[in-house]
């Protein structure tokens, strides 16, 4: 291969990689609000989380035994691989090129109470939408960097969970730890 062939496949396969980012950022984008949807058709008092350092997307406020309660959300998408990522700092979109992984995380109550997983499935041109709420409180537990939706079942789809993300009793009960 001549250095200049070469060089045009680099450009190339740069330019793809770029547009594959785009896509990945703007898959993001539209899960983040297709929660937020979700949770406002449900009657919550939600709404993006608009600072560009914040270790979660979304920020809901909820009332439970007559006091009001805050809860911090982090929105990652299902994979290809059917997993959902709990690993923060990196980015999946355009603007991913970091030199180090010294901004990786994984997340953890320090950083958000819940990340919800996203999965959009296509039959027949209906959307279908899952989303899987997964507490902090069990990533902590588990000391996993992900986790597959094949596994997380009892966190599918599942409301009651999301209210009690921050209960500590009701996630060790539930998730059978």
């Amino acid at each position: 291969m001549t250095t200049s062939s070469y060089s045009r496949e680099l450009d190339f396969l740069k330019t793809k990689q770029i547009a594959k980012g785009k896509q990945n950022a703007a898959k993001g984008f539209a899960n983040e609000n297709r929660l937020l949807g979700a949770l406002l058709a449900r009657g919550y008092n939600a709404s993006r989380v608009d600072l560009p350092h914040s270790t979660y997307d979304i920020i809901v406020e909820v009332d439970q035994n007559d006091t009001s309660d805050i809860i911090r959300v982090q929105v990652k998408t299902v994979s290809n691989s059917k997993s959902v990522s709990f690993v923060g700092g990196i980015r999946g979109g355009v603007d991913r090129s970091y030199k180090s992984s010294v901004k990786e995380y994984v997340q953890s109550t320090k950083t958000s109470d819940v990340v919800v997983g996203v999965e959009v499935n296509s039959d027949n041109g209906e959307a279908r939408i899952d989303f899987y709420f997964i507490p902090t409180i069990y990533i902590e537990l588990i000391n996993q960097r992900s986790k597959s939706v094949n596994l997380l079942k009892v966190a599918q789809n599942n409301w009651e969970l999301f209210r009690n993300c921050k209960n500590r009793e009701y996630v060790v009960r539930l998730f059978d730890l």
